[in-house]
């Protein structure tokens, strides 16, 4: 029993595995605010991906969904609609994820419950940022991810606010984590196209 068996239980040919077409990968910009740094790091990640060649890939805002909370509408919201085939279009996910009070921002949170299916049996990377490197907030991701089963790879880039940001607004990253980018972006494309298969 190979590797793809023992992870989905059922056979899987080596050759299933592999996916002809390029897969889709989303960068999520898990931020909505006023002055967000979001949208550079989200760039500087779409930069080094586009180097790569090996899956198509696109920034995700979920500012331009205008979601409201959950729960505090009838859900009819064309934004709601878009949201969910924008998740169902794509194959893996990135995050981009800041730490608020130890945890990730209320926007990102609510963006995420206004969708099941769409994420089921996917593949995620997250690069987060914070004063401790946006740790505590991407542990929270993990778990809110598990729960819509989303997996998420081990690879986790780290960026510090008083080493990768001048003044905490612009974002000055230490060449170190463009290989962490990379390995990272690895793992996504190939847990991404082995999910792909069993789903």
């Amino acid at each position: 029993m190979g590797l793809l068996d023992k992870i989905f239980g059922k056979p899987i040919k080596e050759e299933e595995a592999m996916t002809t077409e390029k897969l889709n990968i989303g960068i999520i910009l898990g931020s909505t605010r006023q002055g967000r740094v979001s949208p550079q790091v989200g760039e500087w990640v779409m930069g080094i991906a586009d180097k790569r060649g090996d899956a198509n890939f696109e920034i995700v805002d979920i500012a331009d969904y205008n979601l409201p909370f959950l729960g505090t509408t009838d859900g009819t919201e064309p934004g709601i609609a878009a949201w969910n085939e924008q998740l169902a279009s794509l194959d893996g996910f990135v995050f981009i994820v800041q730490e608020y009070n130890h945890s990730i921002t209320g926007a990102l949170k609510n963006a995420i419950d206004f969708a099941r299916e769409a994420w089921y049996n996917k593949a995620a990377g997250i690069v987060s940022y914070g004063s401790t490197g946006g740790a505590r907030a991407a542990e929270h991701l993990r778990g809110i991810l598990a729960e819509q089963k989303v997996a998420d790879v081990r690879t986790h880039p780290t960026l510090s606010l008083f080493t990768d940001f001048v003044n905490g607004t612009e974002f000055k990253p230490q060449e170190l984590h463009q290989n962490n980018v990379n390995t990272m972006l690895d793992e996504v494309i190939a847990w991404s196209g082995a999910l792909k298969t069993f789903r």
